[in-house]
């Protein structure tokens, strides 16, 4: 089998592990995809979970995304495996084998993908995030904003092609992932970031 299969397989199985259902379970939570928002993410997990398992959660989504793309690195990759690779950890996340392909929205996968590939591109998306949350502190607002300005911040920051396709990929995905999150934004019911969640 050759480095290339092995990297991607990887990260598609590394990304299918659903760190919010683990972490809800090893802290005696409810199932995410039972509650809330029923997604098995780290906001939906804030909910009712608290800040510490929601903080837990999105460090291991995050890494999720990251570990695959630093490992084809070091390993020499070249970038259409990089991108393969990284896709393939994202892909995990949203359709997870362990889970019956039910997966999390893909934010923070998404985001450790990115800085494996592009440390600035994933700065600039987090401080969109960042601004956004601030400003509507609407998650999924600051999301999609970021994701809809990644592709941009890609082209500004002149990642060659394939990196391009990449990400394009990815933010399609991801805003598709949000579909009845843009639904609430439209009819003004999105909830706002700390709404019913626990200290």
């Amino acid at each position: 089998m050759s480095i290339a299969i092995v990297l991607i397989v990887f990260g598609y199985l590394l990304g299918s592990i659903s760190t919010a259902i683990i972490v809800c379970r090893v802290l005696g939570l409810p199932d995410p995809r039972t509650e809330g928002s029923r997604n098995p993410g780290a906001t939906n997990v804030l909910r009712f979970g608290g800040k510490q398992a929601a903080a837990i959660t999105l460090a291991g989504d995050f890494l999720k995304g990251l570990i695959p793309v630093l490992l084809a690195q070091a390993v020499g990759a070249g970038a259409p495996i990089l991108d393969a690779t990284a896709v393939a950890a994202f892909l995990g996340h949203l359709y997870p084998v362990f889970f019956g392909f039910e997966g999390g929205k893909g934010v923070a996968t998404a985001l450790g993908a990115i800085l494996g590939l592009s440390p600035w591109v994933a700065l600039a998306a987090l401080a969109t995030w960042l601004f956004m949350a601030f400003v509507v502190r609407i998650s999924s607002l600051s999301a999609l904003t970021a994701a809809a300005l990644a592709p941009i911040y890609g082209w500004w920051f002149g990642l060659p092609g394939s990196y391009q396709l990449a990400l394009w990929f990815m933010v399609a995905l991801l805003i598709w992932r949000h579909r009845s999150n843009i639904r609430n934004l439209l009819a003004g019911t999105e909830d706002k970031i700390g709404t019913d969640d626990k200290p």
